[in-house]
């Protein structure tokens, strides 16, 4: 590791800077492994504090009490400093994480930054159901309310723009929030938190901490948290689950995914190929909805194979601030074990890969994996089980349609996966039978602000992005209001039930 004058970083809690009480910790650029960043170690204390004032900003309502229109321009004016300063932005987020300036630049920011104008502008139109006399002697009405204090913990692989996911539907529902984003990337959402500064919001109504799983365990469990939402690994969430029991907490978890990629022999294979590549090795594969587990129709499985291993080999890796770059580093020393050991294991189980498989030839330092494809492995694999979170690709041949359905649900995961297909009935029969939160036809990974994401099966449950992430944000009341004058009366049995 190689240390350089790194950019030091505060904690944002009640409206302040703090240092914290804990020590600082190196956050390393992965394409280089320097030193790029420091920030401070959150401790309980120092959690405890941020929680606290983000219970006292919602108890005194001076976020929740705001109409939703005053709400809505804070976030817009948030959005409009955000996008005034996403160039230095964009190369923050790549020193953190490796990923392409291109990636962090034309997609990230201005998708997070759209997002958030979405929540801006959904921030004003929530709504209950109409008033109505259910029973002849009351009106009844539904309000949707906050919930509460929201701790939020974001992930490494996309760190500003799942900070943005977060963020956005909590205060747009009126929430207060305490963000932990990883540990090794939280760069970008401290800055999120200047903008928020810059743009006037009350104190306390976001509060970003720093720190390690130390800060994550007292965050998740803290009793004065209302809710808890998590993007991470599917073992992240279920240990998170056991930290939210004592206090009953809402969850919201969008976590591991191991999408399945089906190509029938009816397909443009060459697009096929080409999108598959992409999908593989977007974010250095480090992305829950990567394509990972490829099917094909056997009797164009090898002219397919031919086609996916040019189109990996075409990938370009390299320095992530070269424009030409389409592929960095995997984000860590841990991680490029970690993809490492899933290679090891397929082969000694006896399967090689048909290219890639091994650390990126002529980089001296950073942690790069070639992009990697295996063919002719078996469904229970634990490279086809397992999500590997890097550019590694298994390729399978199925024989009917019910052997590729199957093959593709065949996992814990349900995240997202895709078809492809030039039959459209077959398409929809897919998209219909794909036990999946999101189905693409024909394509894989693009997403929008408008549609929900989120997972089935031990992917979790809630989603992001749409205005469904608002019922994860917001909980349900029924208020119901006498009419008569009456209400104390003593009614008869018929009258009780509402006859």
């Amino acid at each position: 590791m190689v240390t350089t004058t790194a950019r030091e970083f505060s904690m944002y809690v009640g409206g302040e800077w703090v240092s914290g009480s804990g020590e600082m910790m190196d956050i390393v650029n992965p394409a280089t492994e320097e030193v790029v960043h420091r920030v401070p170690r959150a401790t309980r204390e120092d959690v405890d504090r941020a929680v606290r004032s983000a219970r006292e900003a919602f108890d005194d309502g001076r976020w929740s009490g705001l109409g939703c229109g005053e709400r809505s321009a804070y976030l817009n004016k948030l959005a409009d400093i955000l996008e005034r300063r996403a160039g230095e932005l964009a190369r923050l987020e790549t020193e953190a994480t490796g990923k392409p300036i291109t990636l962090s630049r034309d997609a990230d920011l201005p998708f997070g930054i759209d997002n958030l104008r979405y929540f801006a502008s959904v921030a004003r139109v929530m709504e209950g159901q109409a008033a109505g006399e259910y029973v002849p002697t009351h009106t009844s009405m539904l309000r949707r309310e906050p919930v509460g204090v929201i701790g939020q913990v974001a992930p490494w692989n996309y760190p500003f723009m799942m900070a943005i996911w977060k963020i956005g539907p909590a205060l747009a529902a009126g929430n207060t929030v305490v963000l932990k984003p990883a540990e090794n990337t939280p760069a970008t959402s401290i800055e999120i938190a200047r903008a928020a500064e810059e743009a006037g919001f009350p104190r306390g109504v976001l509060n970003i901490i720093t720190g390690d799983e130390e800060a994550g365990v007292a965050l998740t469990s803290h009793e004065g948290v209302d809710m808890v939402s998590l993007t991470g690994d599917t073992q992240t969430g279920k240990k998170i689950m056991q930290q939210a029991a004592p206090t009953l907490k809402r969850l919201h978890l969008e976590l591991g995914g191991k999408a399945p990629f089906v190509v029938f022999a009816d397909a443009d294979l060459d697009s096929a190929a080409n999108c598959g590549a992409i999908a593989a090795t977007t974010n250095t594969g480090q992305d829950c909805t990567a394509a990972t587990r490829f099917y094909v129709e056997r009797s164009v499985y090898d002219q397919f194979v031919d086609r996916m291993v040019r189109a990996m080999r075409d990938v370009r890796v390299g320095d992530p601030f070269d424009e030409s770059t389409n592929m960095g580093p995997l984000i860590s020393k841990e991680q490029l074990e970690r993809v490492e050991g899933f290679i090891e294991r397929a082969a000694q189980a006896g399967y090689k890969p048909v290219t890639g498989g091994h650390h990126v030839e002529g980089q001296q330092r950073g942690f790069y994996f070639e992009p990697t494809v295996f063919s002719d492995v078996s469904q229970d694999a634990d490279i086809v089980q397992h999500e590997v979170f890097g550019p590694v690709v298994v390729v399978l041949p199925f024989d009917s349609e019910d052997e590729a359905l199957k093959h593709a649900n065949g996992v814990v995961y349900g995240l997202a996966g895709s078809v492809h297909t030039s039959n459209v009935s077959r398409a929809l029969k897919f998209a219909k039978h794909l036990r999946f939160g999101t189905v693409w036809i024909n394509d894989h990974m693009p997403l929008t602000s408008e549609m929900p994401h989120g997972g089935f099966k031990q992917s979790g449950f809630g989603k992001d992005l749409s205005i469904y992430a608002l019922e994860d944000y917001t909980q349900i009341k029924h208020v119901m209001a006498e009419l008569t004058g009456q209400a104390y009366k003593n009614p008869t049995p018929d009258e009780h039930m509402g006859a």
